[in-house]
């Protein structure tokens, strides 16, 4: 909804008005991780050997547009490093190149990366959202670490046709929200690494905006574009 209709215009729908809002649902963040090799233990190490050594750290996605490729993207414009994209075709095949020594750096899904890190075969640097995770508490949050505000994140949320009924938008948000407050949705969601997103359409309309917003300005910063 956010990134797809900004890398191909030929995508064959318009996120602003083919579709209903109806709520947030839950936020999938990421975590920086790197291969132990790699001669930086904290993030701040990180950030300033990106900056000694500009073009040479190479980092993985799950593929040119992904969320990981996005949450790099404005990362690395945020702290000033030149890092060098490697895209994989999943993020299962990333977090590989990770563990092979192919890359060095990426950021991944926690249930990809959780057992990894604590068994040392994965460095964990920091979260990519504001808040640290239950299933991962000893990672920092970027914003603890001084990188302020930096909070990015997959959201999935629920749509229903345009032109869907006030009534009907009004039923779904009341029964999706008995859902996600149930004990067993909550503690599988907790298990995944996932944030709860609930908000209502006035909410989740003006965050789709402002999501939509900071991901063209990073599409445009690098051009990128998959469609013809």
């Amino acid at each position: 909804m956010a990134i797809n209709p900004l890398l191909n215009p030929d995508v064959g729908y318009d996120p602003m008005k083919d579709f209903t809002p109806i709520t947030g649902l839950v936020g999938l963040p990421t975590i920086l991780v790197a291969n132990p090799k790699v001669q930086a233990a904290t993030l701040s190490e990180f950030i300033a050997l990106a900056k000694q050594e500009p073009g040479k750290i190479t980092y993985g996605s799950a593929g040119v547009g992904s969320i990981h490729h996005m949450t790099m993207a404005i990362f690395a414009d945020l702290v000033g490093i030149d890092v060098l994209h490697v895209p994989y075709r999943a993020g299962t095949a990333m977090v590989n190149g990770l563990l092979t020594g192919e890359i060095q750096v990426g950021w991944s899904g926690i249930p990809n990366v959780q057992a990894l890190i604590a068994g040392g075969q994965l460095r964990g640097y920091c979260i990519s959202v504001l808040q640290r995770s239950a299933s991962t508490p000893a990672i920092p949050t970027c914003d603890e670490l001084g990188i302020k505000g930096f909070d990015v994140a997959t959201v999935m949320g629920m749509f229903a046709p345009a032109g869907t009924s006030p009534k009907i938008v009004a039923r779904l948000q009341a029964e999706i929200a008995k859902v996600m407050r149930e004990p067993a949705m909550a503690a599988r969601m907790e298990q995944l690494g996932m944030v709860m997103e609930e908000n209502g359409t006035a909410n989740y309309i003006e965050f789709r905006e402002r999501d939509a917003e900071r991901y063209a300005a990073i599409v445009r910063k690098l051009n990128l574009q998959i469609g013809k």
